[in-house]
């Protein structure tokens, strides 16, 4: 069943989709890993080994950002949503320059960093989303859910009781900041009216995106602990 519009406070799609997949939700977005940050045990060594394995997937998102604005082109009847995707691209080159600073004041080498198994398949996910015959509703939905579950998980570790240790928190503040969330929120948007519009198979198709990228999320934040 659709869920009613985001707008004037109803549920919403994405709401539904949160709401029905909770427990898998709370994993992707109060993983053990963020916990530790929030709580100061987080293992450096495994915020290291999270850092260079995330540049590696950012180098792989670009492309995958750049298939959502050509859909947001051709799909989209509203000019704002170009508008917002290409507030994304823009973002990416500071992101990458950040990852590459960041890395330099952890001592990282990003030359030869090899992605680990988790990272390899959730790159593998993305690039199967920039084929042509994947809608701009599950496109953006797809995008909406991999930024919001940063956003959410990063934002626990600037809440007042944190414990972040205060190296970590320019990197919390990155994607948890309200900036960010307000971006997160535009998609949310775009992605609660396309999905409003929606076949039921593209709602089907979208929800089992919006399903894999939490479990991707889950595998990636896994990562940091070794576990390829």
């Amino acid at each position: 069943m659709k869920g009613e519009s985001a707008e004037g406070g109803d549920r919403g799609t994405i709401l539904t989709w949160t709401e029905r997949h909770r427990g898998m939700y709370e994993r992707a977005t109060r993983h053990p890993f963020i916990l530790s940050i929030r709580g100061g045990t987080v293992d450096i060594s495994s915020f290291k080994r999270w850092l260079s394995q995330d540049y590696i997937f950012v180098r792989k998102f670009v492309p995958f950002l750049a298939s959502v604005l050509l859909k947001t082109s051709k799909e989209s009847n509203d000019t704002s949503d170009m508008e917002i995707i290409l507030g994304g691209m823009a973002a990416l080159h500071d992101e990458i320059s950040w990852f590459k600073k960041e890395a330099s004041k952890w001592n990282i080498s990003l030359f030869d960093i090899a992605p680990q198994n988790a990272n390899k398949e959730y790159c593998r996910f993305l690039e199967s989303l920039t084929n042509s015959e994947v809608s701009y509703t599950v496109a953006i939905t797809a995008l909406w859910a991999i930024e919001a579950i940063y956003q959410e998980s990063f934002s626990l570790c600037l809440e007042e009781g944190s414990m972040t240790p205060s190296e970590l928190l320019e990197t919390c503040q990155r994607w948890g900041n309200t900036g960010f969330k307000e971006y997160c929120l535009s998609h949310k948007r775009i992605a609660n009216r396309q999905l409003e519009q929606a076949s039921e198979d593209e709602l089907k198709q979208a929800e089992e995106a919006f399903l894999r990228i939490l479990e991707y999320e889950v595998g990636f934040w896994n990562m940091s602990d070794g576990d390829a």
